[in-house]
């Protein structure tokens, strides 16, 4: 597959690490010769020194035959102008990051479709709809529904009130039981486990399972204790924060502290009344946020742009009793070092929006990829074409690759657990997990065979 991506920031950089990793044939140009060398260094791929909007320099790259292209530089215009040329050019998909809400909305996504845009990424909006997931439960460290909520993946640190532990799952995941554990994250080490495999004590294990049984896999992992979340607290009034609010659910009451006096009173202007009191101060200064209420808060949310005040934040946060915390981080190694202290849940807005664009490259289809930062694992959502292996024998006999195991399908609406005696049907949604860079090498079974 020919990539052609333009800006070596965070989310082109993250996203040529992915591509690499899967042997695409992969250009990246910028206008940076420093950041190419240092991307060009580390990943097999072209680096070109050029503006991303010249027609001469996008020729040269290869854009008539491109696959797809996309435009991740901090420059909304200029990604914008950079597809358009890109589609013009004979380039079959494009991709562009906004910085504006509107261009959202439903109404504007033909409108940018004759532009030559396909498809537009915004990654404070991704962000944001991760924090609502982590919020909805305190007990748990990330939540990911699929289909509206027929499957639902729940990550949950293991602590000594879990009843399950030391058990090999064989006794836990049997084919009439409501979850599967189709992850866990132990130390440095991803585990795609087995029926010998067995939880630990700290262990971040990775439910599978569907709506109705949320409340027992909260009570056999002994988490029953949590409080709901109804009190959130907010460090950092910036575009995340005011996606993030928009989709708060009513019954949330949120406090936001913002330490920019111009900042807040544009706050005040975008958000609506009762969304959230507004609150200028520092959201490190203990004082405040006691003053604040951070006593009877259940979330705190961390969204500044220094990981590090962040990470500190969070730890304060905590140390006063909250429960849940949210940090964003988008420096991959601090991300690592938040999850070894404790911090609830971690929000990388590139690591997101690359999974966003990352689900583009297959040719069948694939939809929701989501790559698990802190477990080195991914998971996506494959619909398997007709004809395709997975539908011609039992889960069973499907001699799946080590490392992949599927969680779970939705077939009519409907979310279901798999077992050895399952057979998947074409249209079926299947959830494949699986170590990080092995996505790729199931394609194969979802697509059209004669095997």
């Amino acid at each position: 597959m020919k990539i052609i991506i333009c800006g070596a920031y965070a989310i082109g950089t993250h996203l040529a690490m992915l591509l690499a990793r899967d042997n695409e044939d992969i250009t990246l140009i910028d206008e940076s010769e420093e950041k190419l060398a240092q991307v060009g260094s580390n990943y097999d791929l072209l680096t070109m020194h050029a503006p991303p909007n010249s027609i001469k320099a996008l020729k040269e790259a290869g854009v008539s035959h491109a696959d797809l292209f996309i435009a991740v530089t901090p420059n909304e215009s200029l990604n914008m102008s950079a597809c358009m040329l890109a589609k013009a050019l004979g380039t079959k998909k494009t991709v562009a990051k906004i910085d504006k809400s509107e261009y959202m909305e439903p109404e504007m996504q033909a409108f940018f479709a004759k532009m030559g845009i396909d498809q537009l990424i915004y990654p404070e909006q991704l962000a944001a709809r991760d924090i609502i997931a982590g919020l909805k439960m305190s007990w748990v460290r990330q939540r990911w529904d699929v289909h509206d909520g027929a499957l639902i993946m729940l990550g949950i640190k293991i602590r000594e009130t879990c009843e399950i532990m030391n058990r090999p799952l064989r006794e836990l995941c049997g084919p009439d039981d409501p979850y599967h554990i189709v992850a866990i994250k132990r130390g440095q080490d991803t585990i795609i486990p087995g029926g010998n495999d067995e939880l630990q004590l700290y262990d971040l294990a990775y439910f599978m399972t569907t709506k109705p049984y949320i409340p027992y896999i909260r009570k056999i992992v002994g988490k029953e204790q949590y409080a709901d979340v109804k009190n959130v607290m907010i460090m950092g009034g910036g575009k995340t924060a005011v996606r993030a609010v928009r989709q708060m659910p009513e019954y949330m009451k949120v406090k936001i502290i913002e330490s920019d006096t111009a900042r807040c009173e544009h706050l005040n202007d975008v958000l609506e009344d009762g969304q959230a009191l507004i609150i200028n101060g520092d959201g490190r200064d203990i004082p405040l946020l006691t003053e604040e209420g951070i006593r009877n808060t259940q979330a705190f949310v961390s969204l500044s742009g220094n990981a590090e005040t962040n990470i500190l934040a969070c730890l304060a946060a905590k140390r006063l009793g909250v429960r849940k915390t949210v940090a964003m981080v988008e420096n991959l190694d601090y991300a690592t070092m938040a999850e070894s202290l404790d911090i609830g849940t971690v929000i990388n807005k590139k690591v997101i929006a690359a999974s966003h664009i990352y689900q583009m490259m297959f040719d069948v289809n694939v939809h929701n990829v989501h790559f698990i930062t802190s477990a080195n694992a991914d998971v996506a959502e494959f619909i398997p074409e007709s004809g395709s292996r997975v539908t011609k024998k039992l889960v069973r006999d499907l001699n799946l690759p080590n490392g992949i195991t599927i969680g779970g399908i939705v077939r009519d609406g409907e979310g279901m657990l798999v077992s050895g005696n399952t057979q998947i049907q074409a249209g079926d949604s299947v959830m494949v997990f699986c170590h990080a860079q092995k996505l790729s090498s199931i394609e194969k079974y979802f697509k059209h065979s004669i095997w």
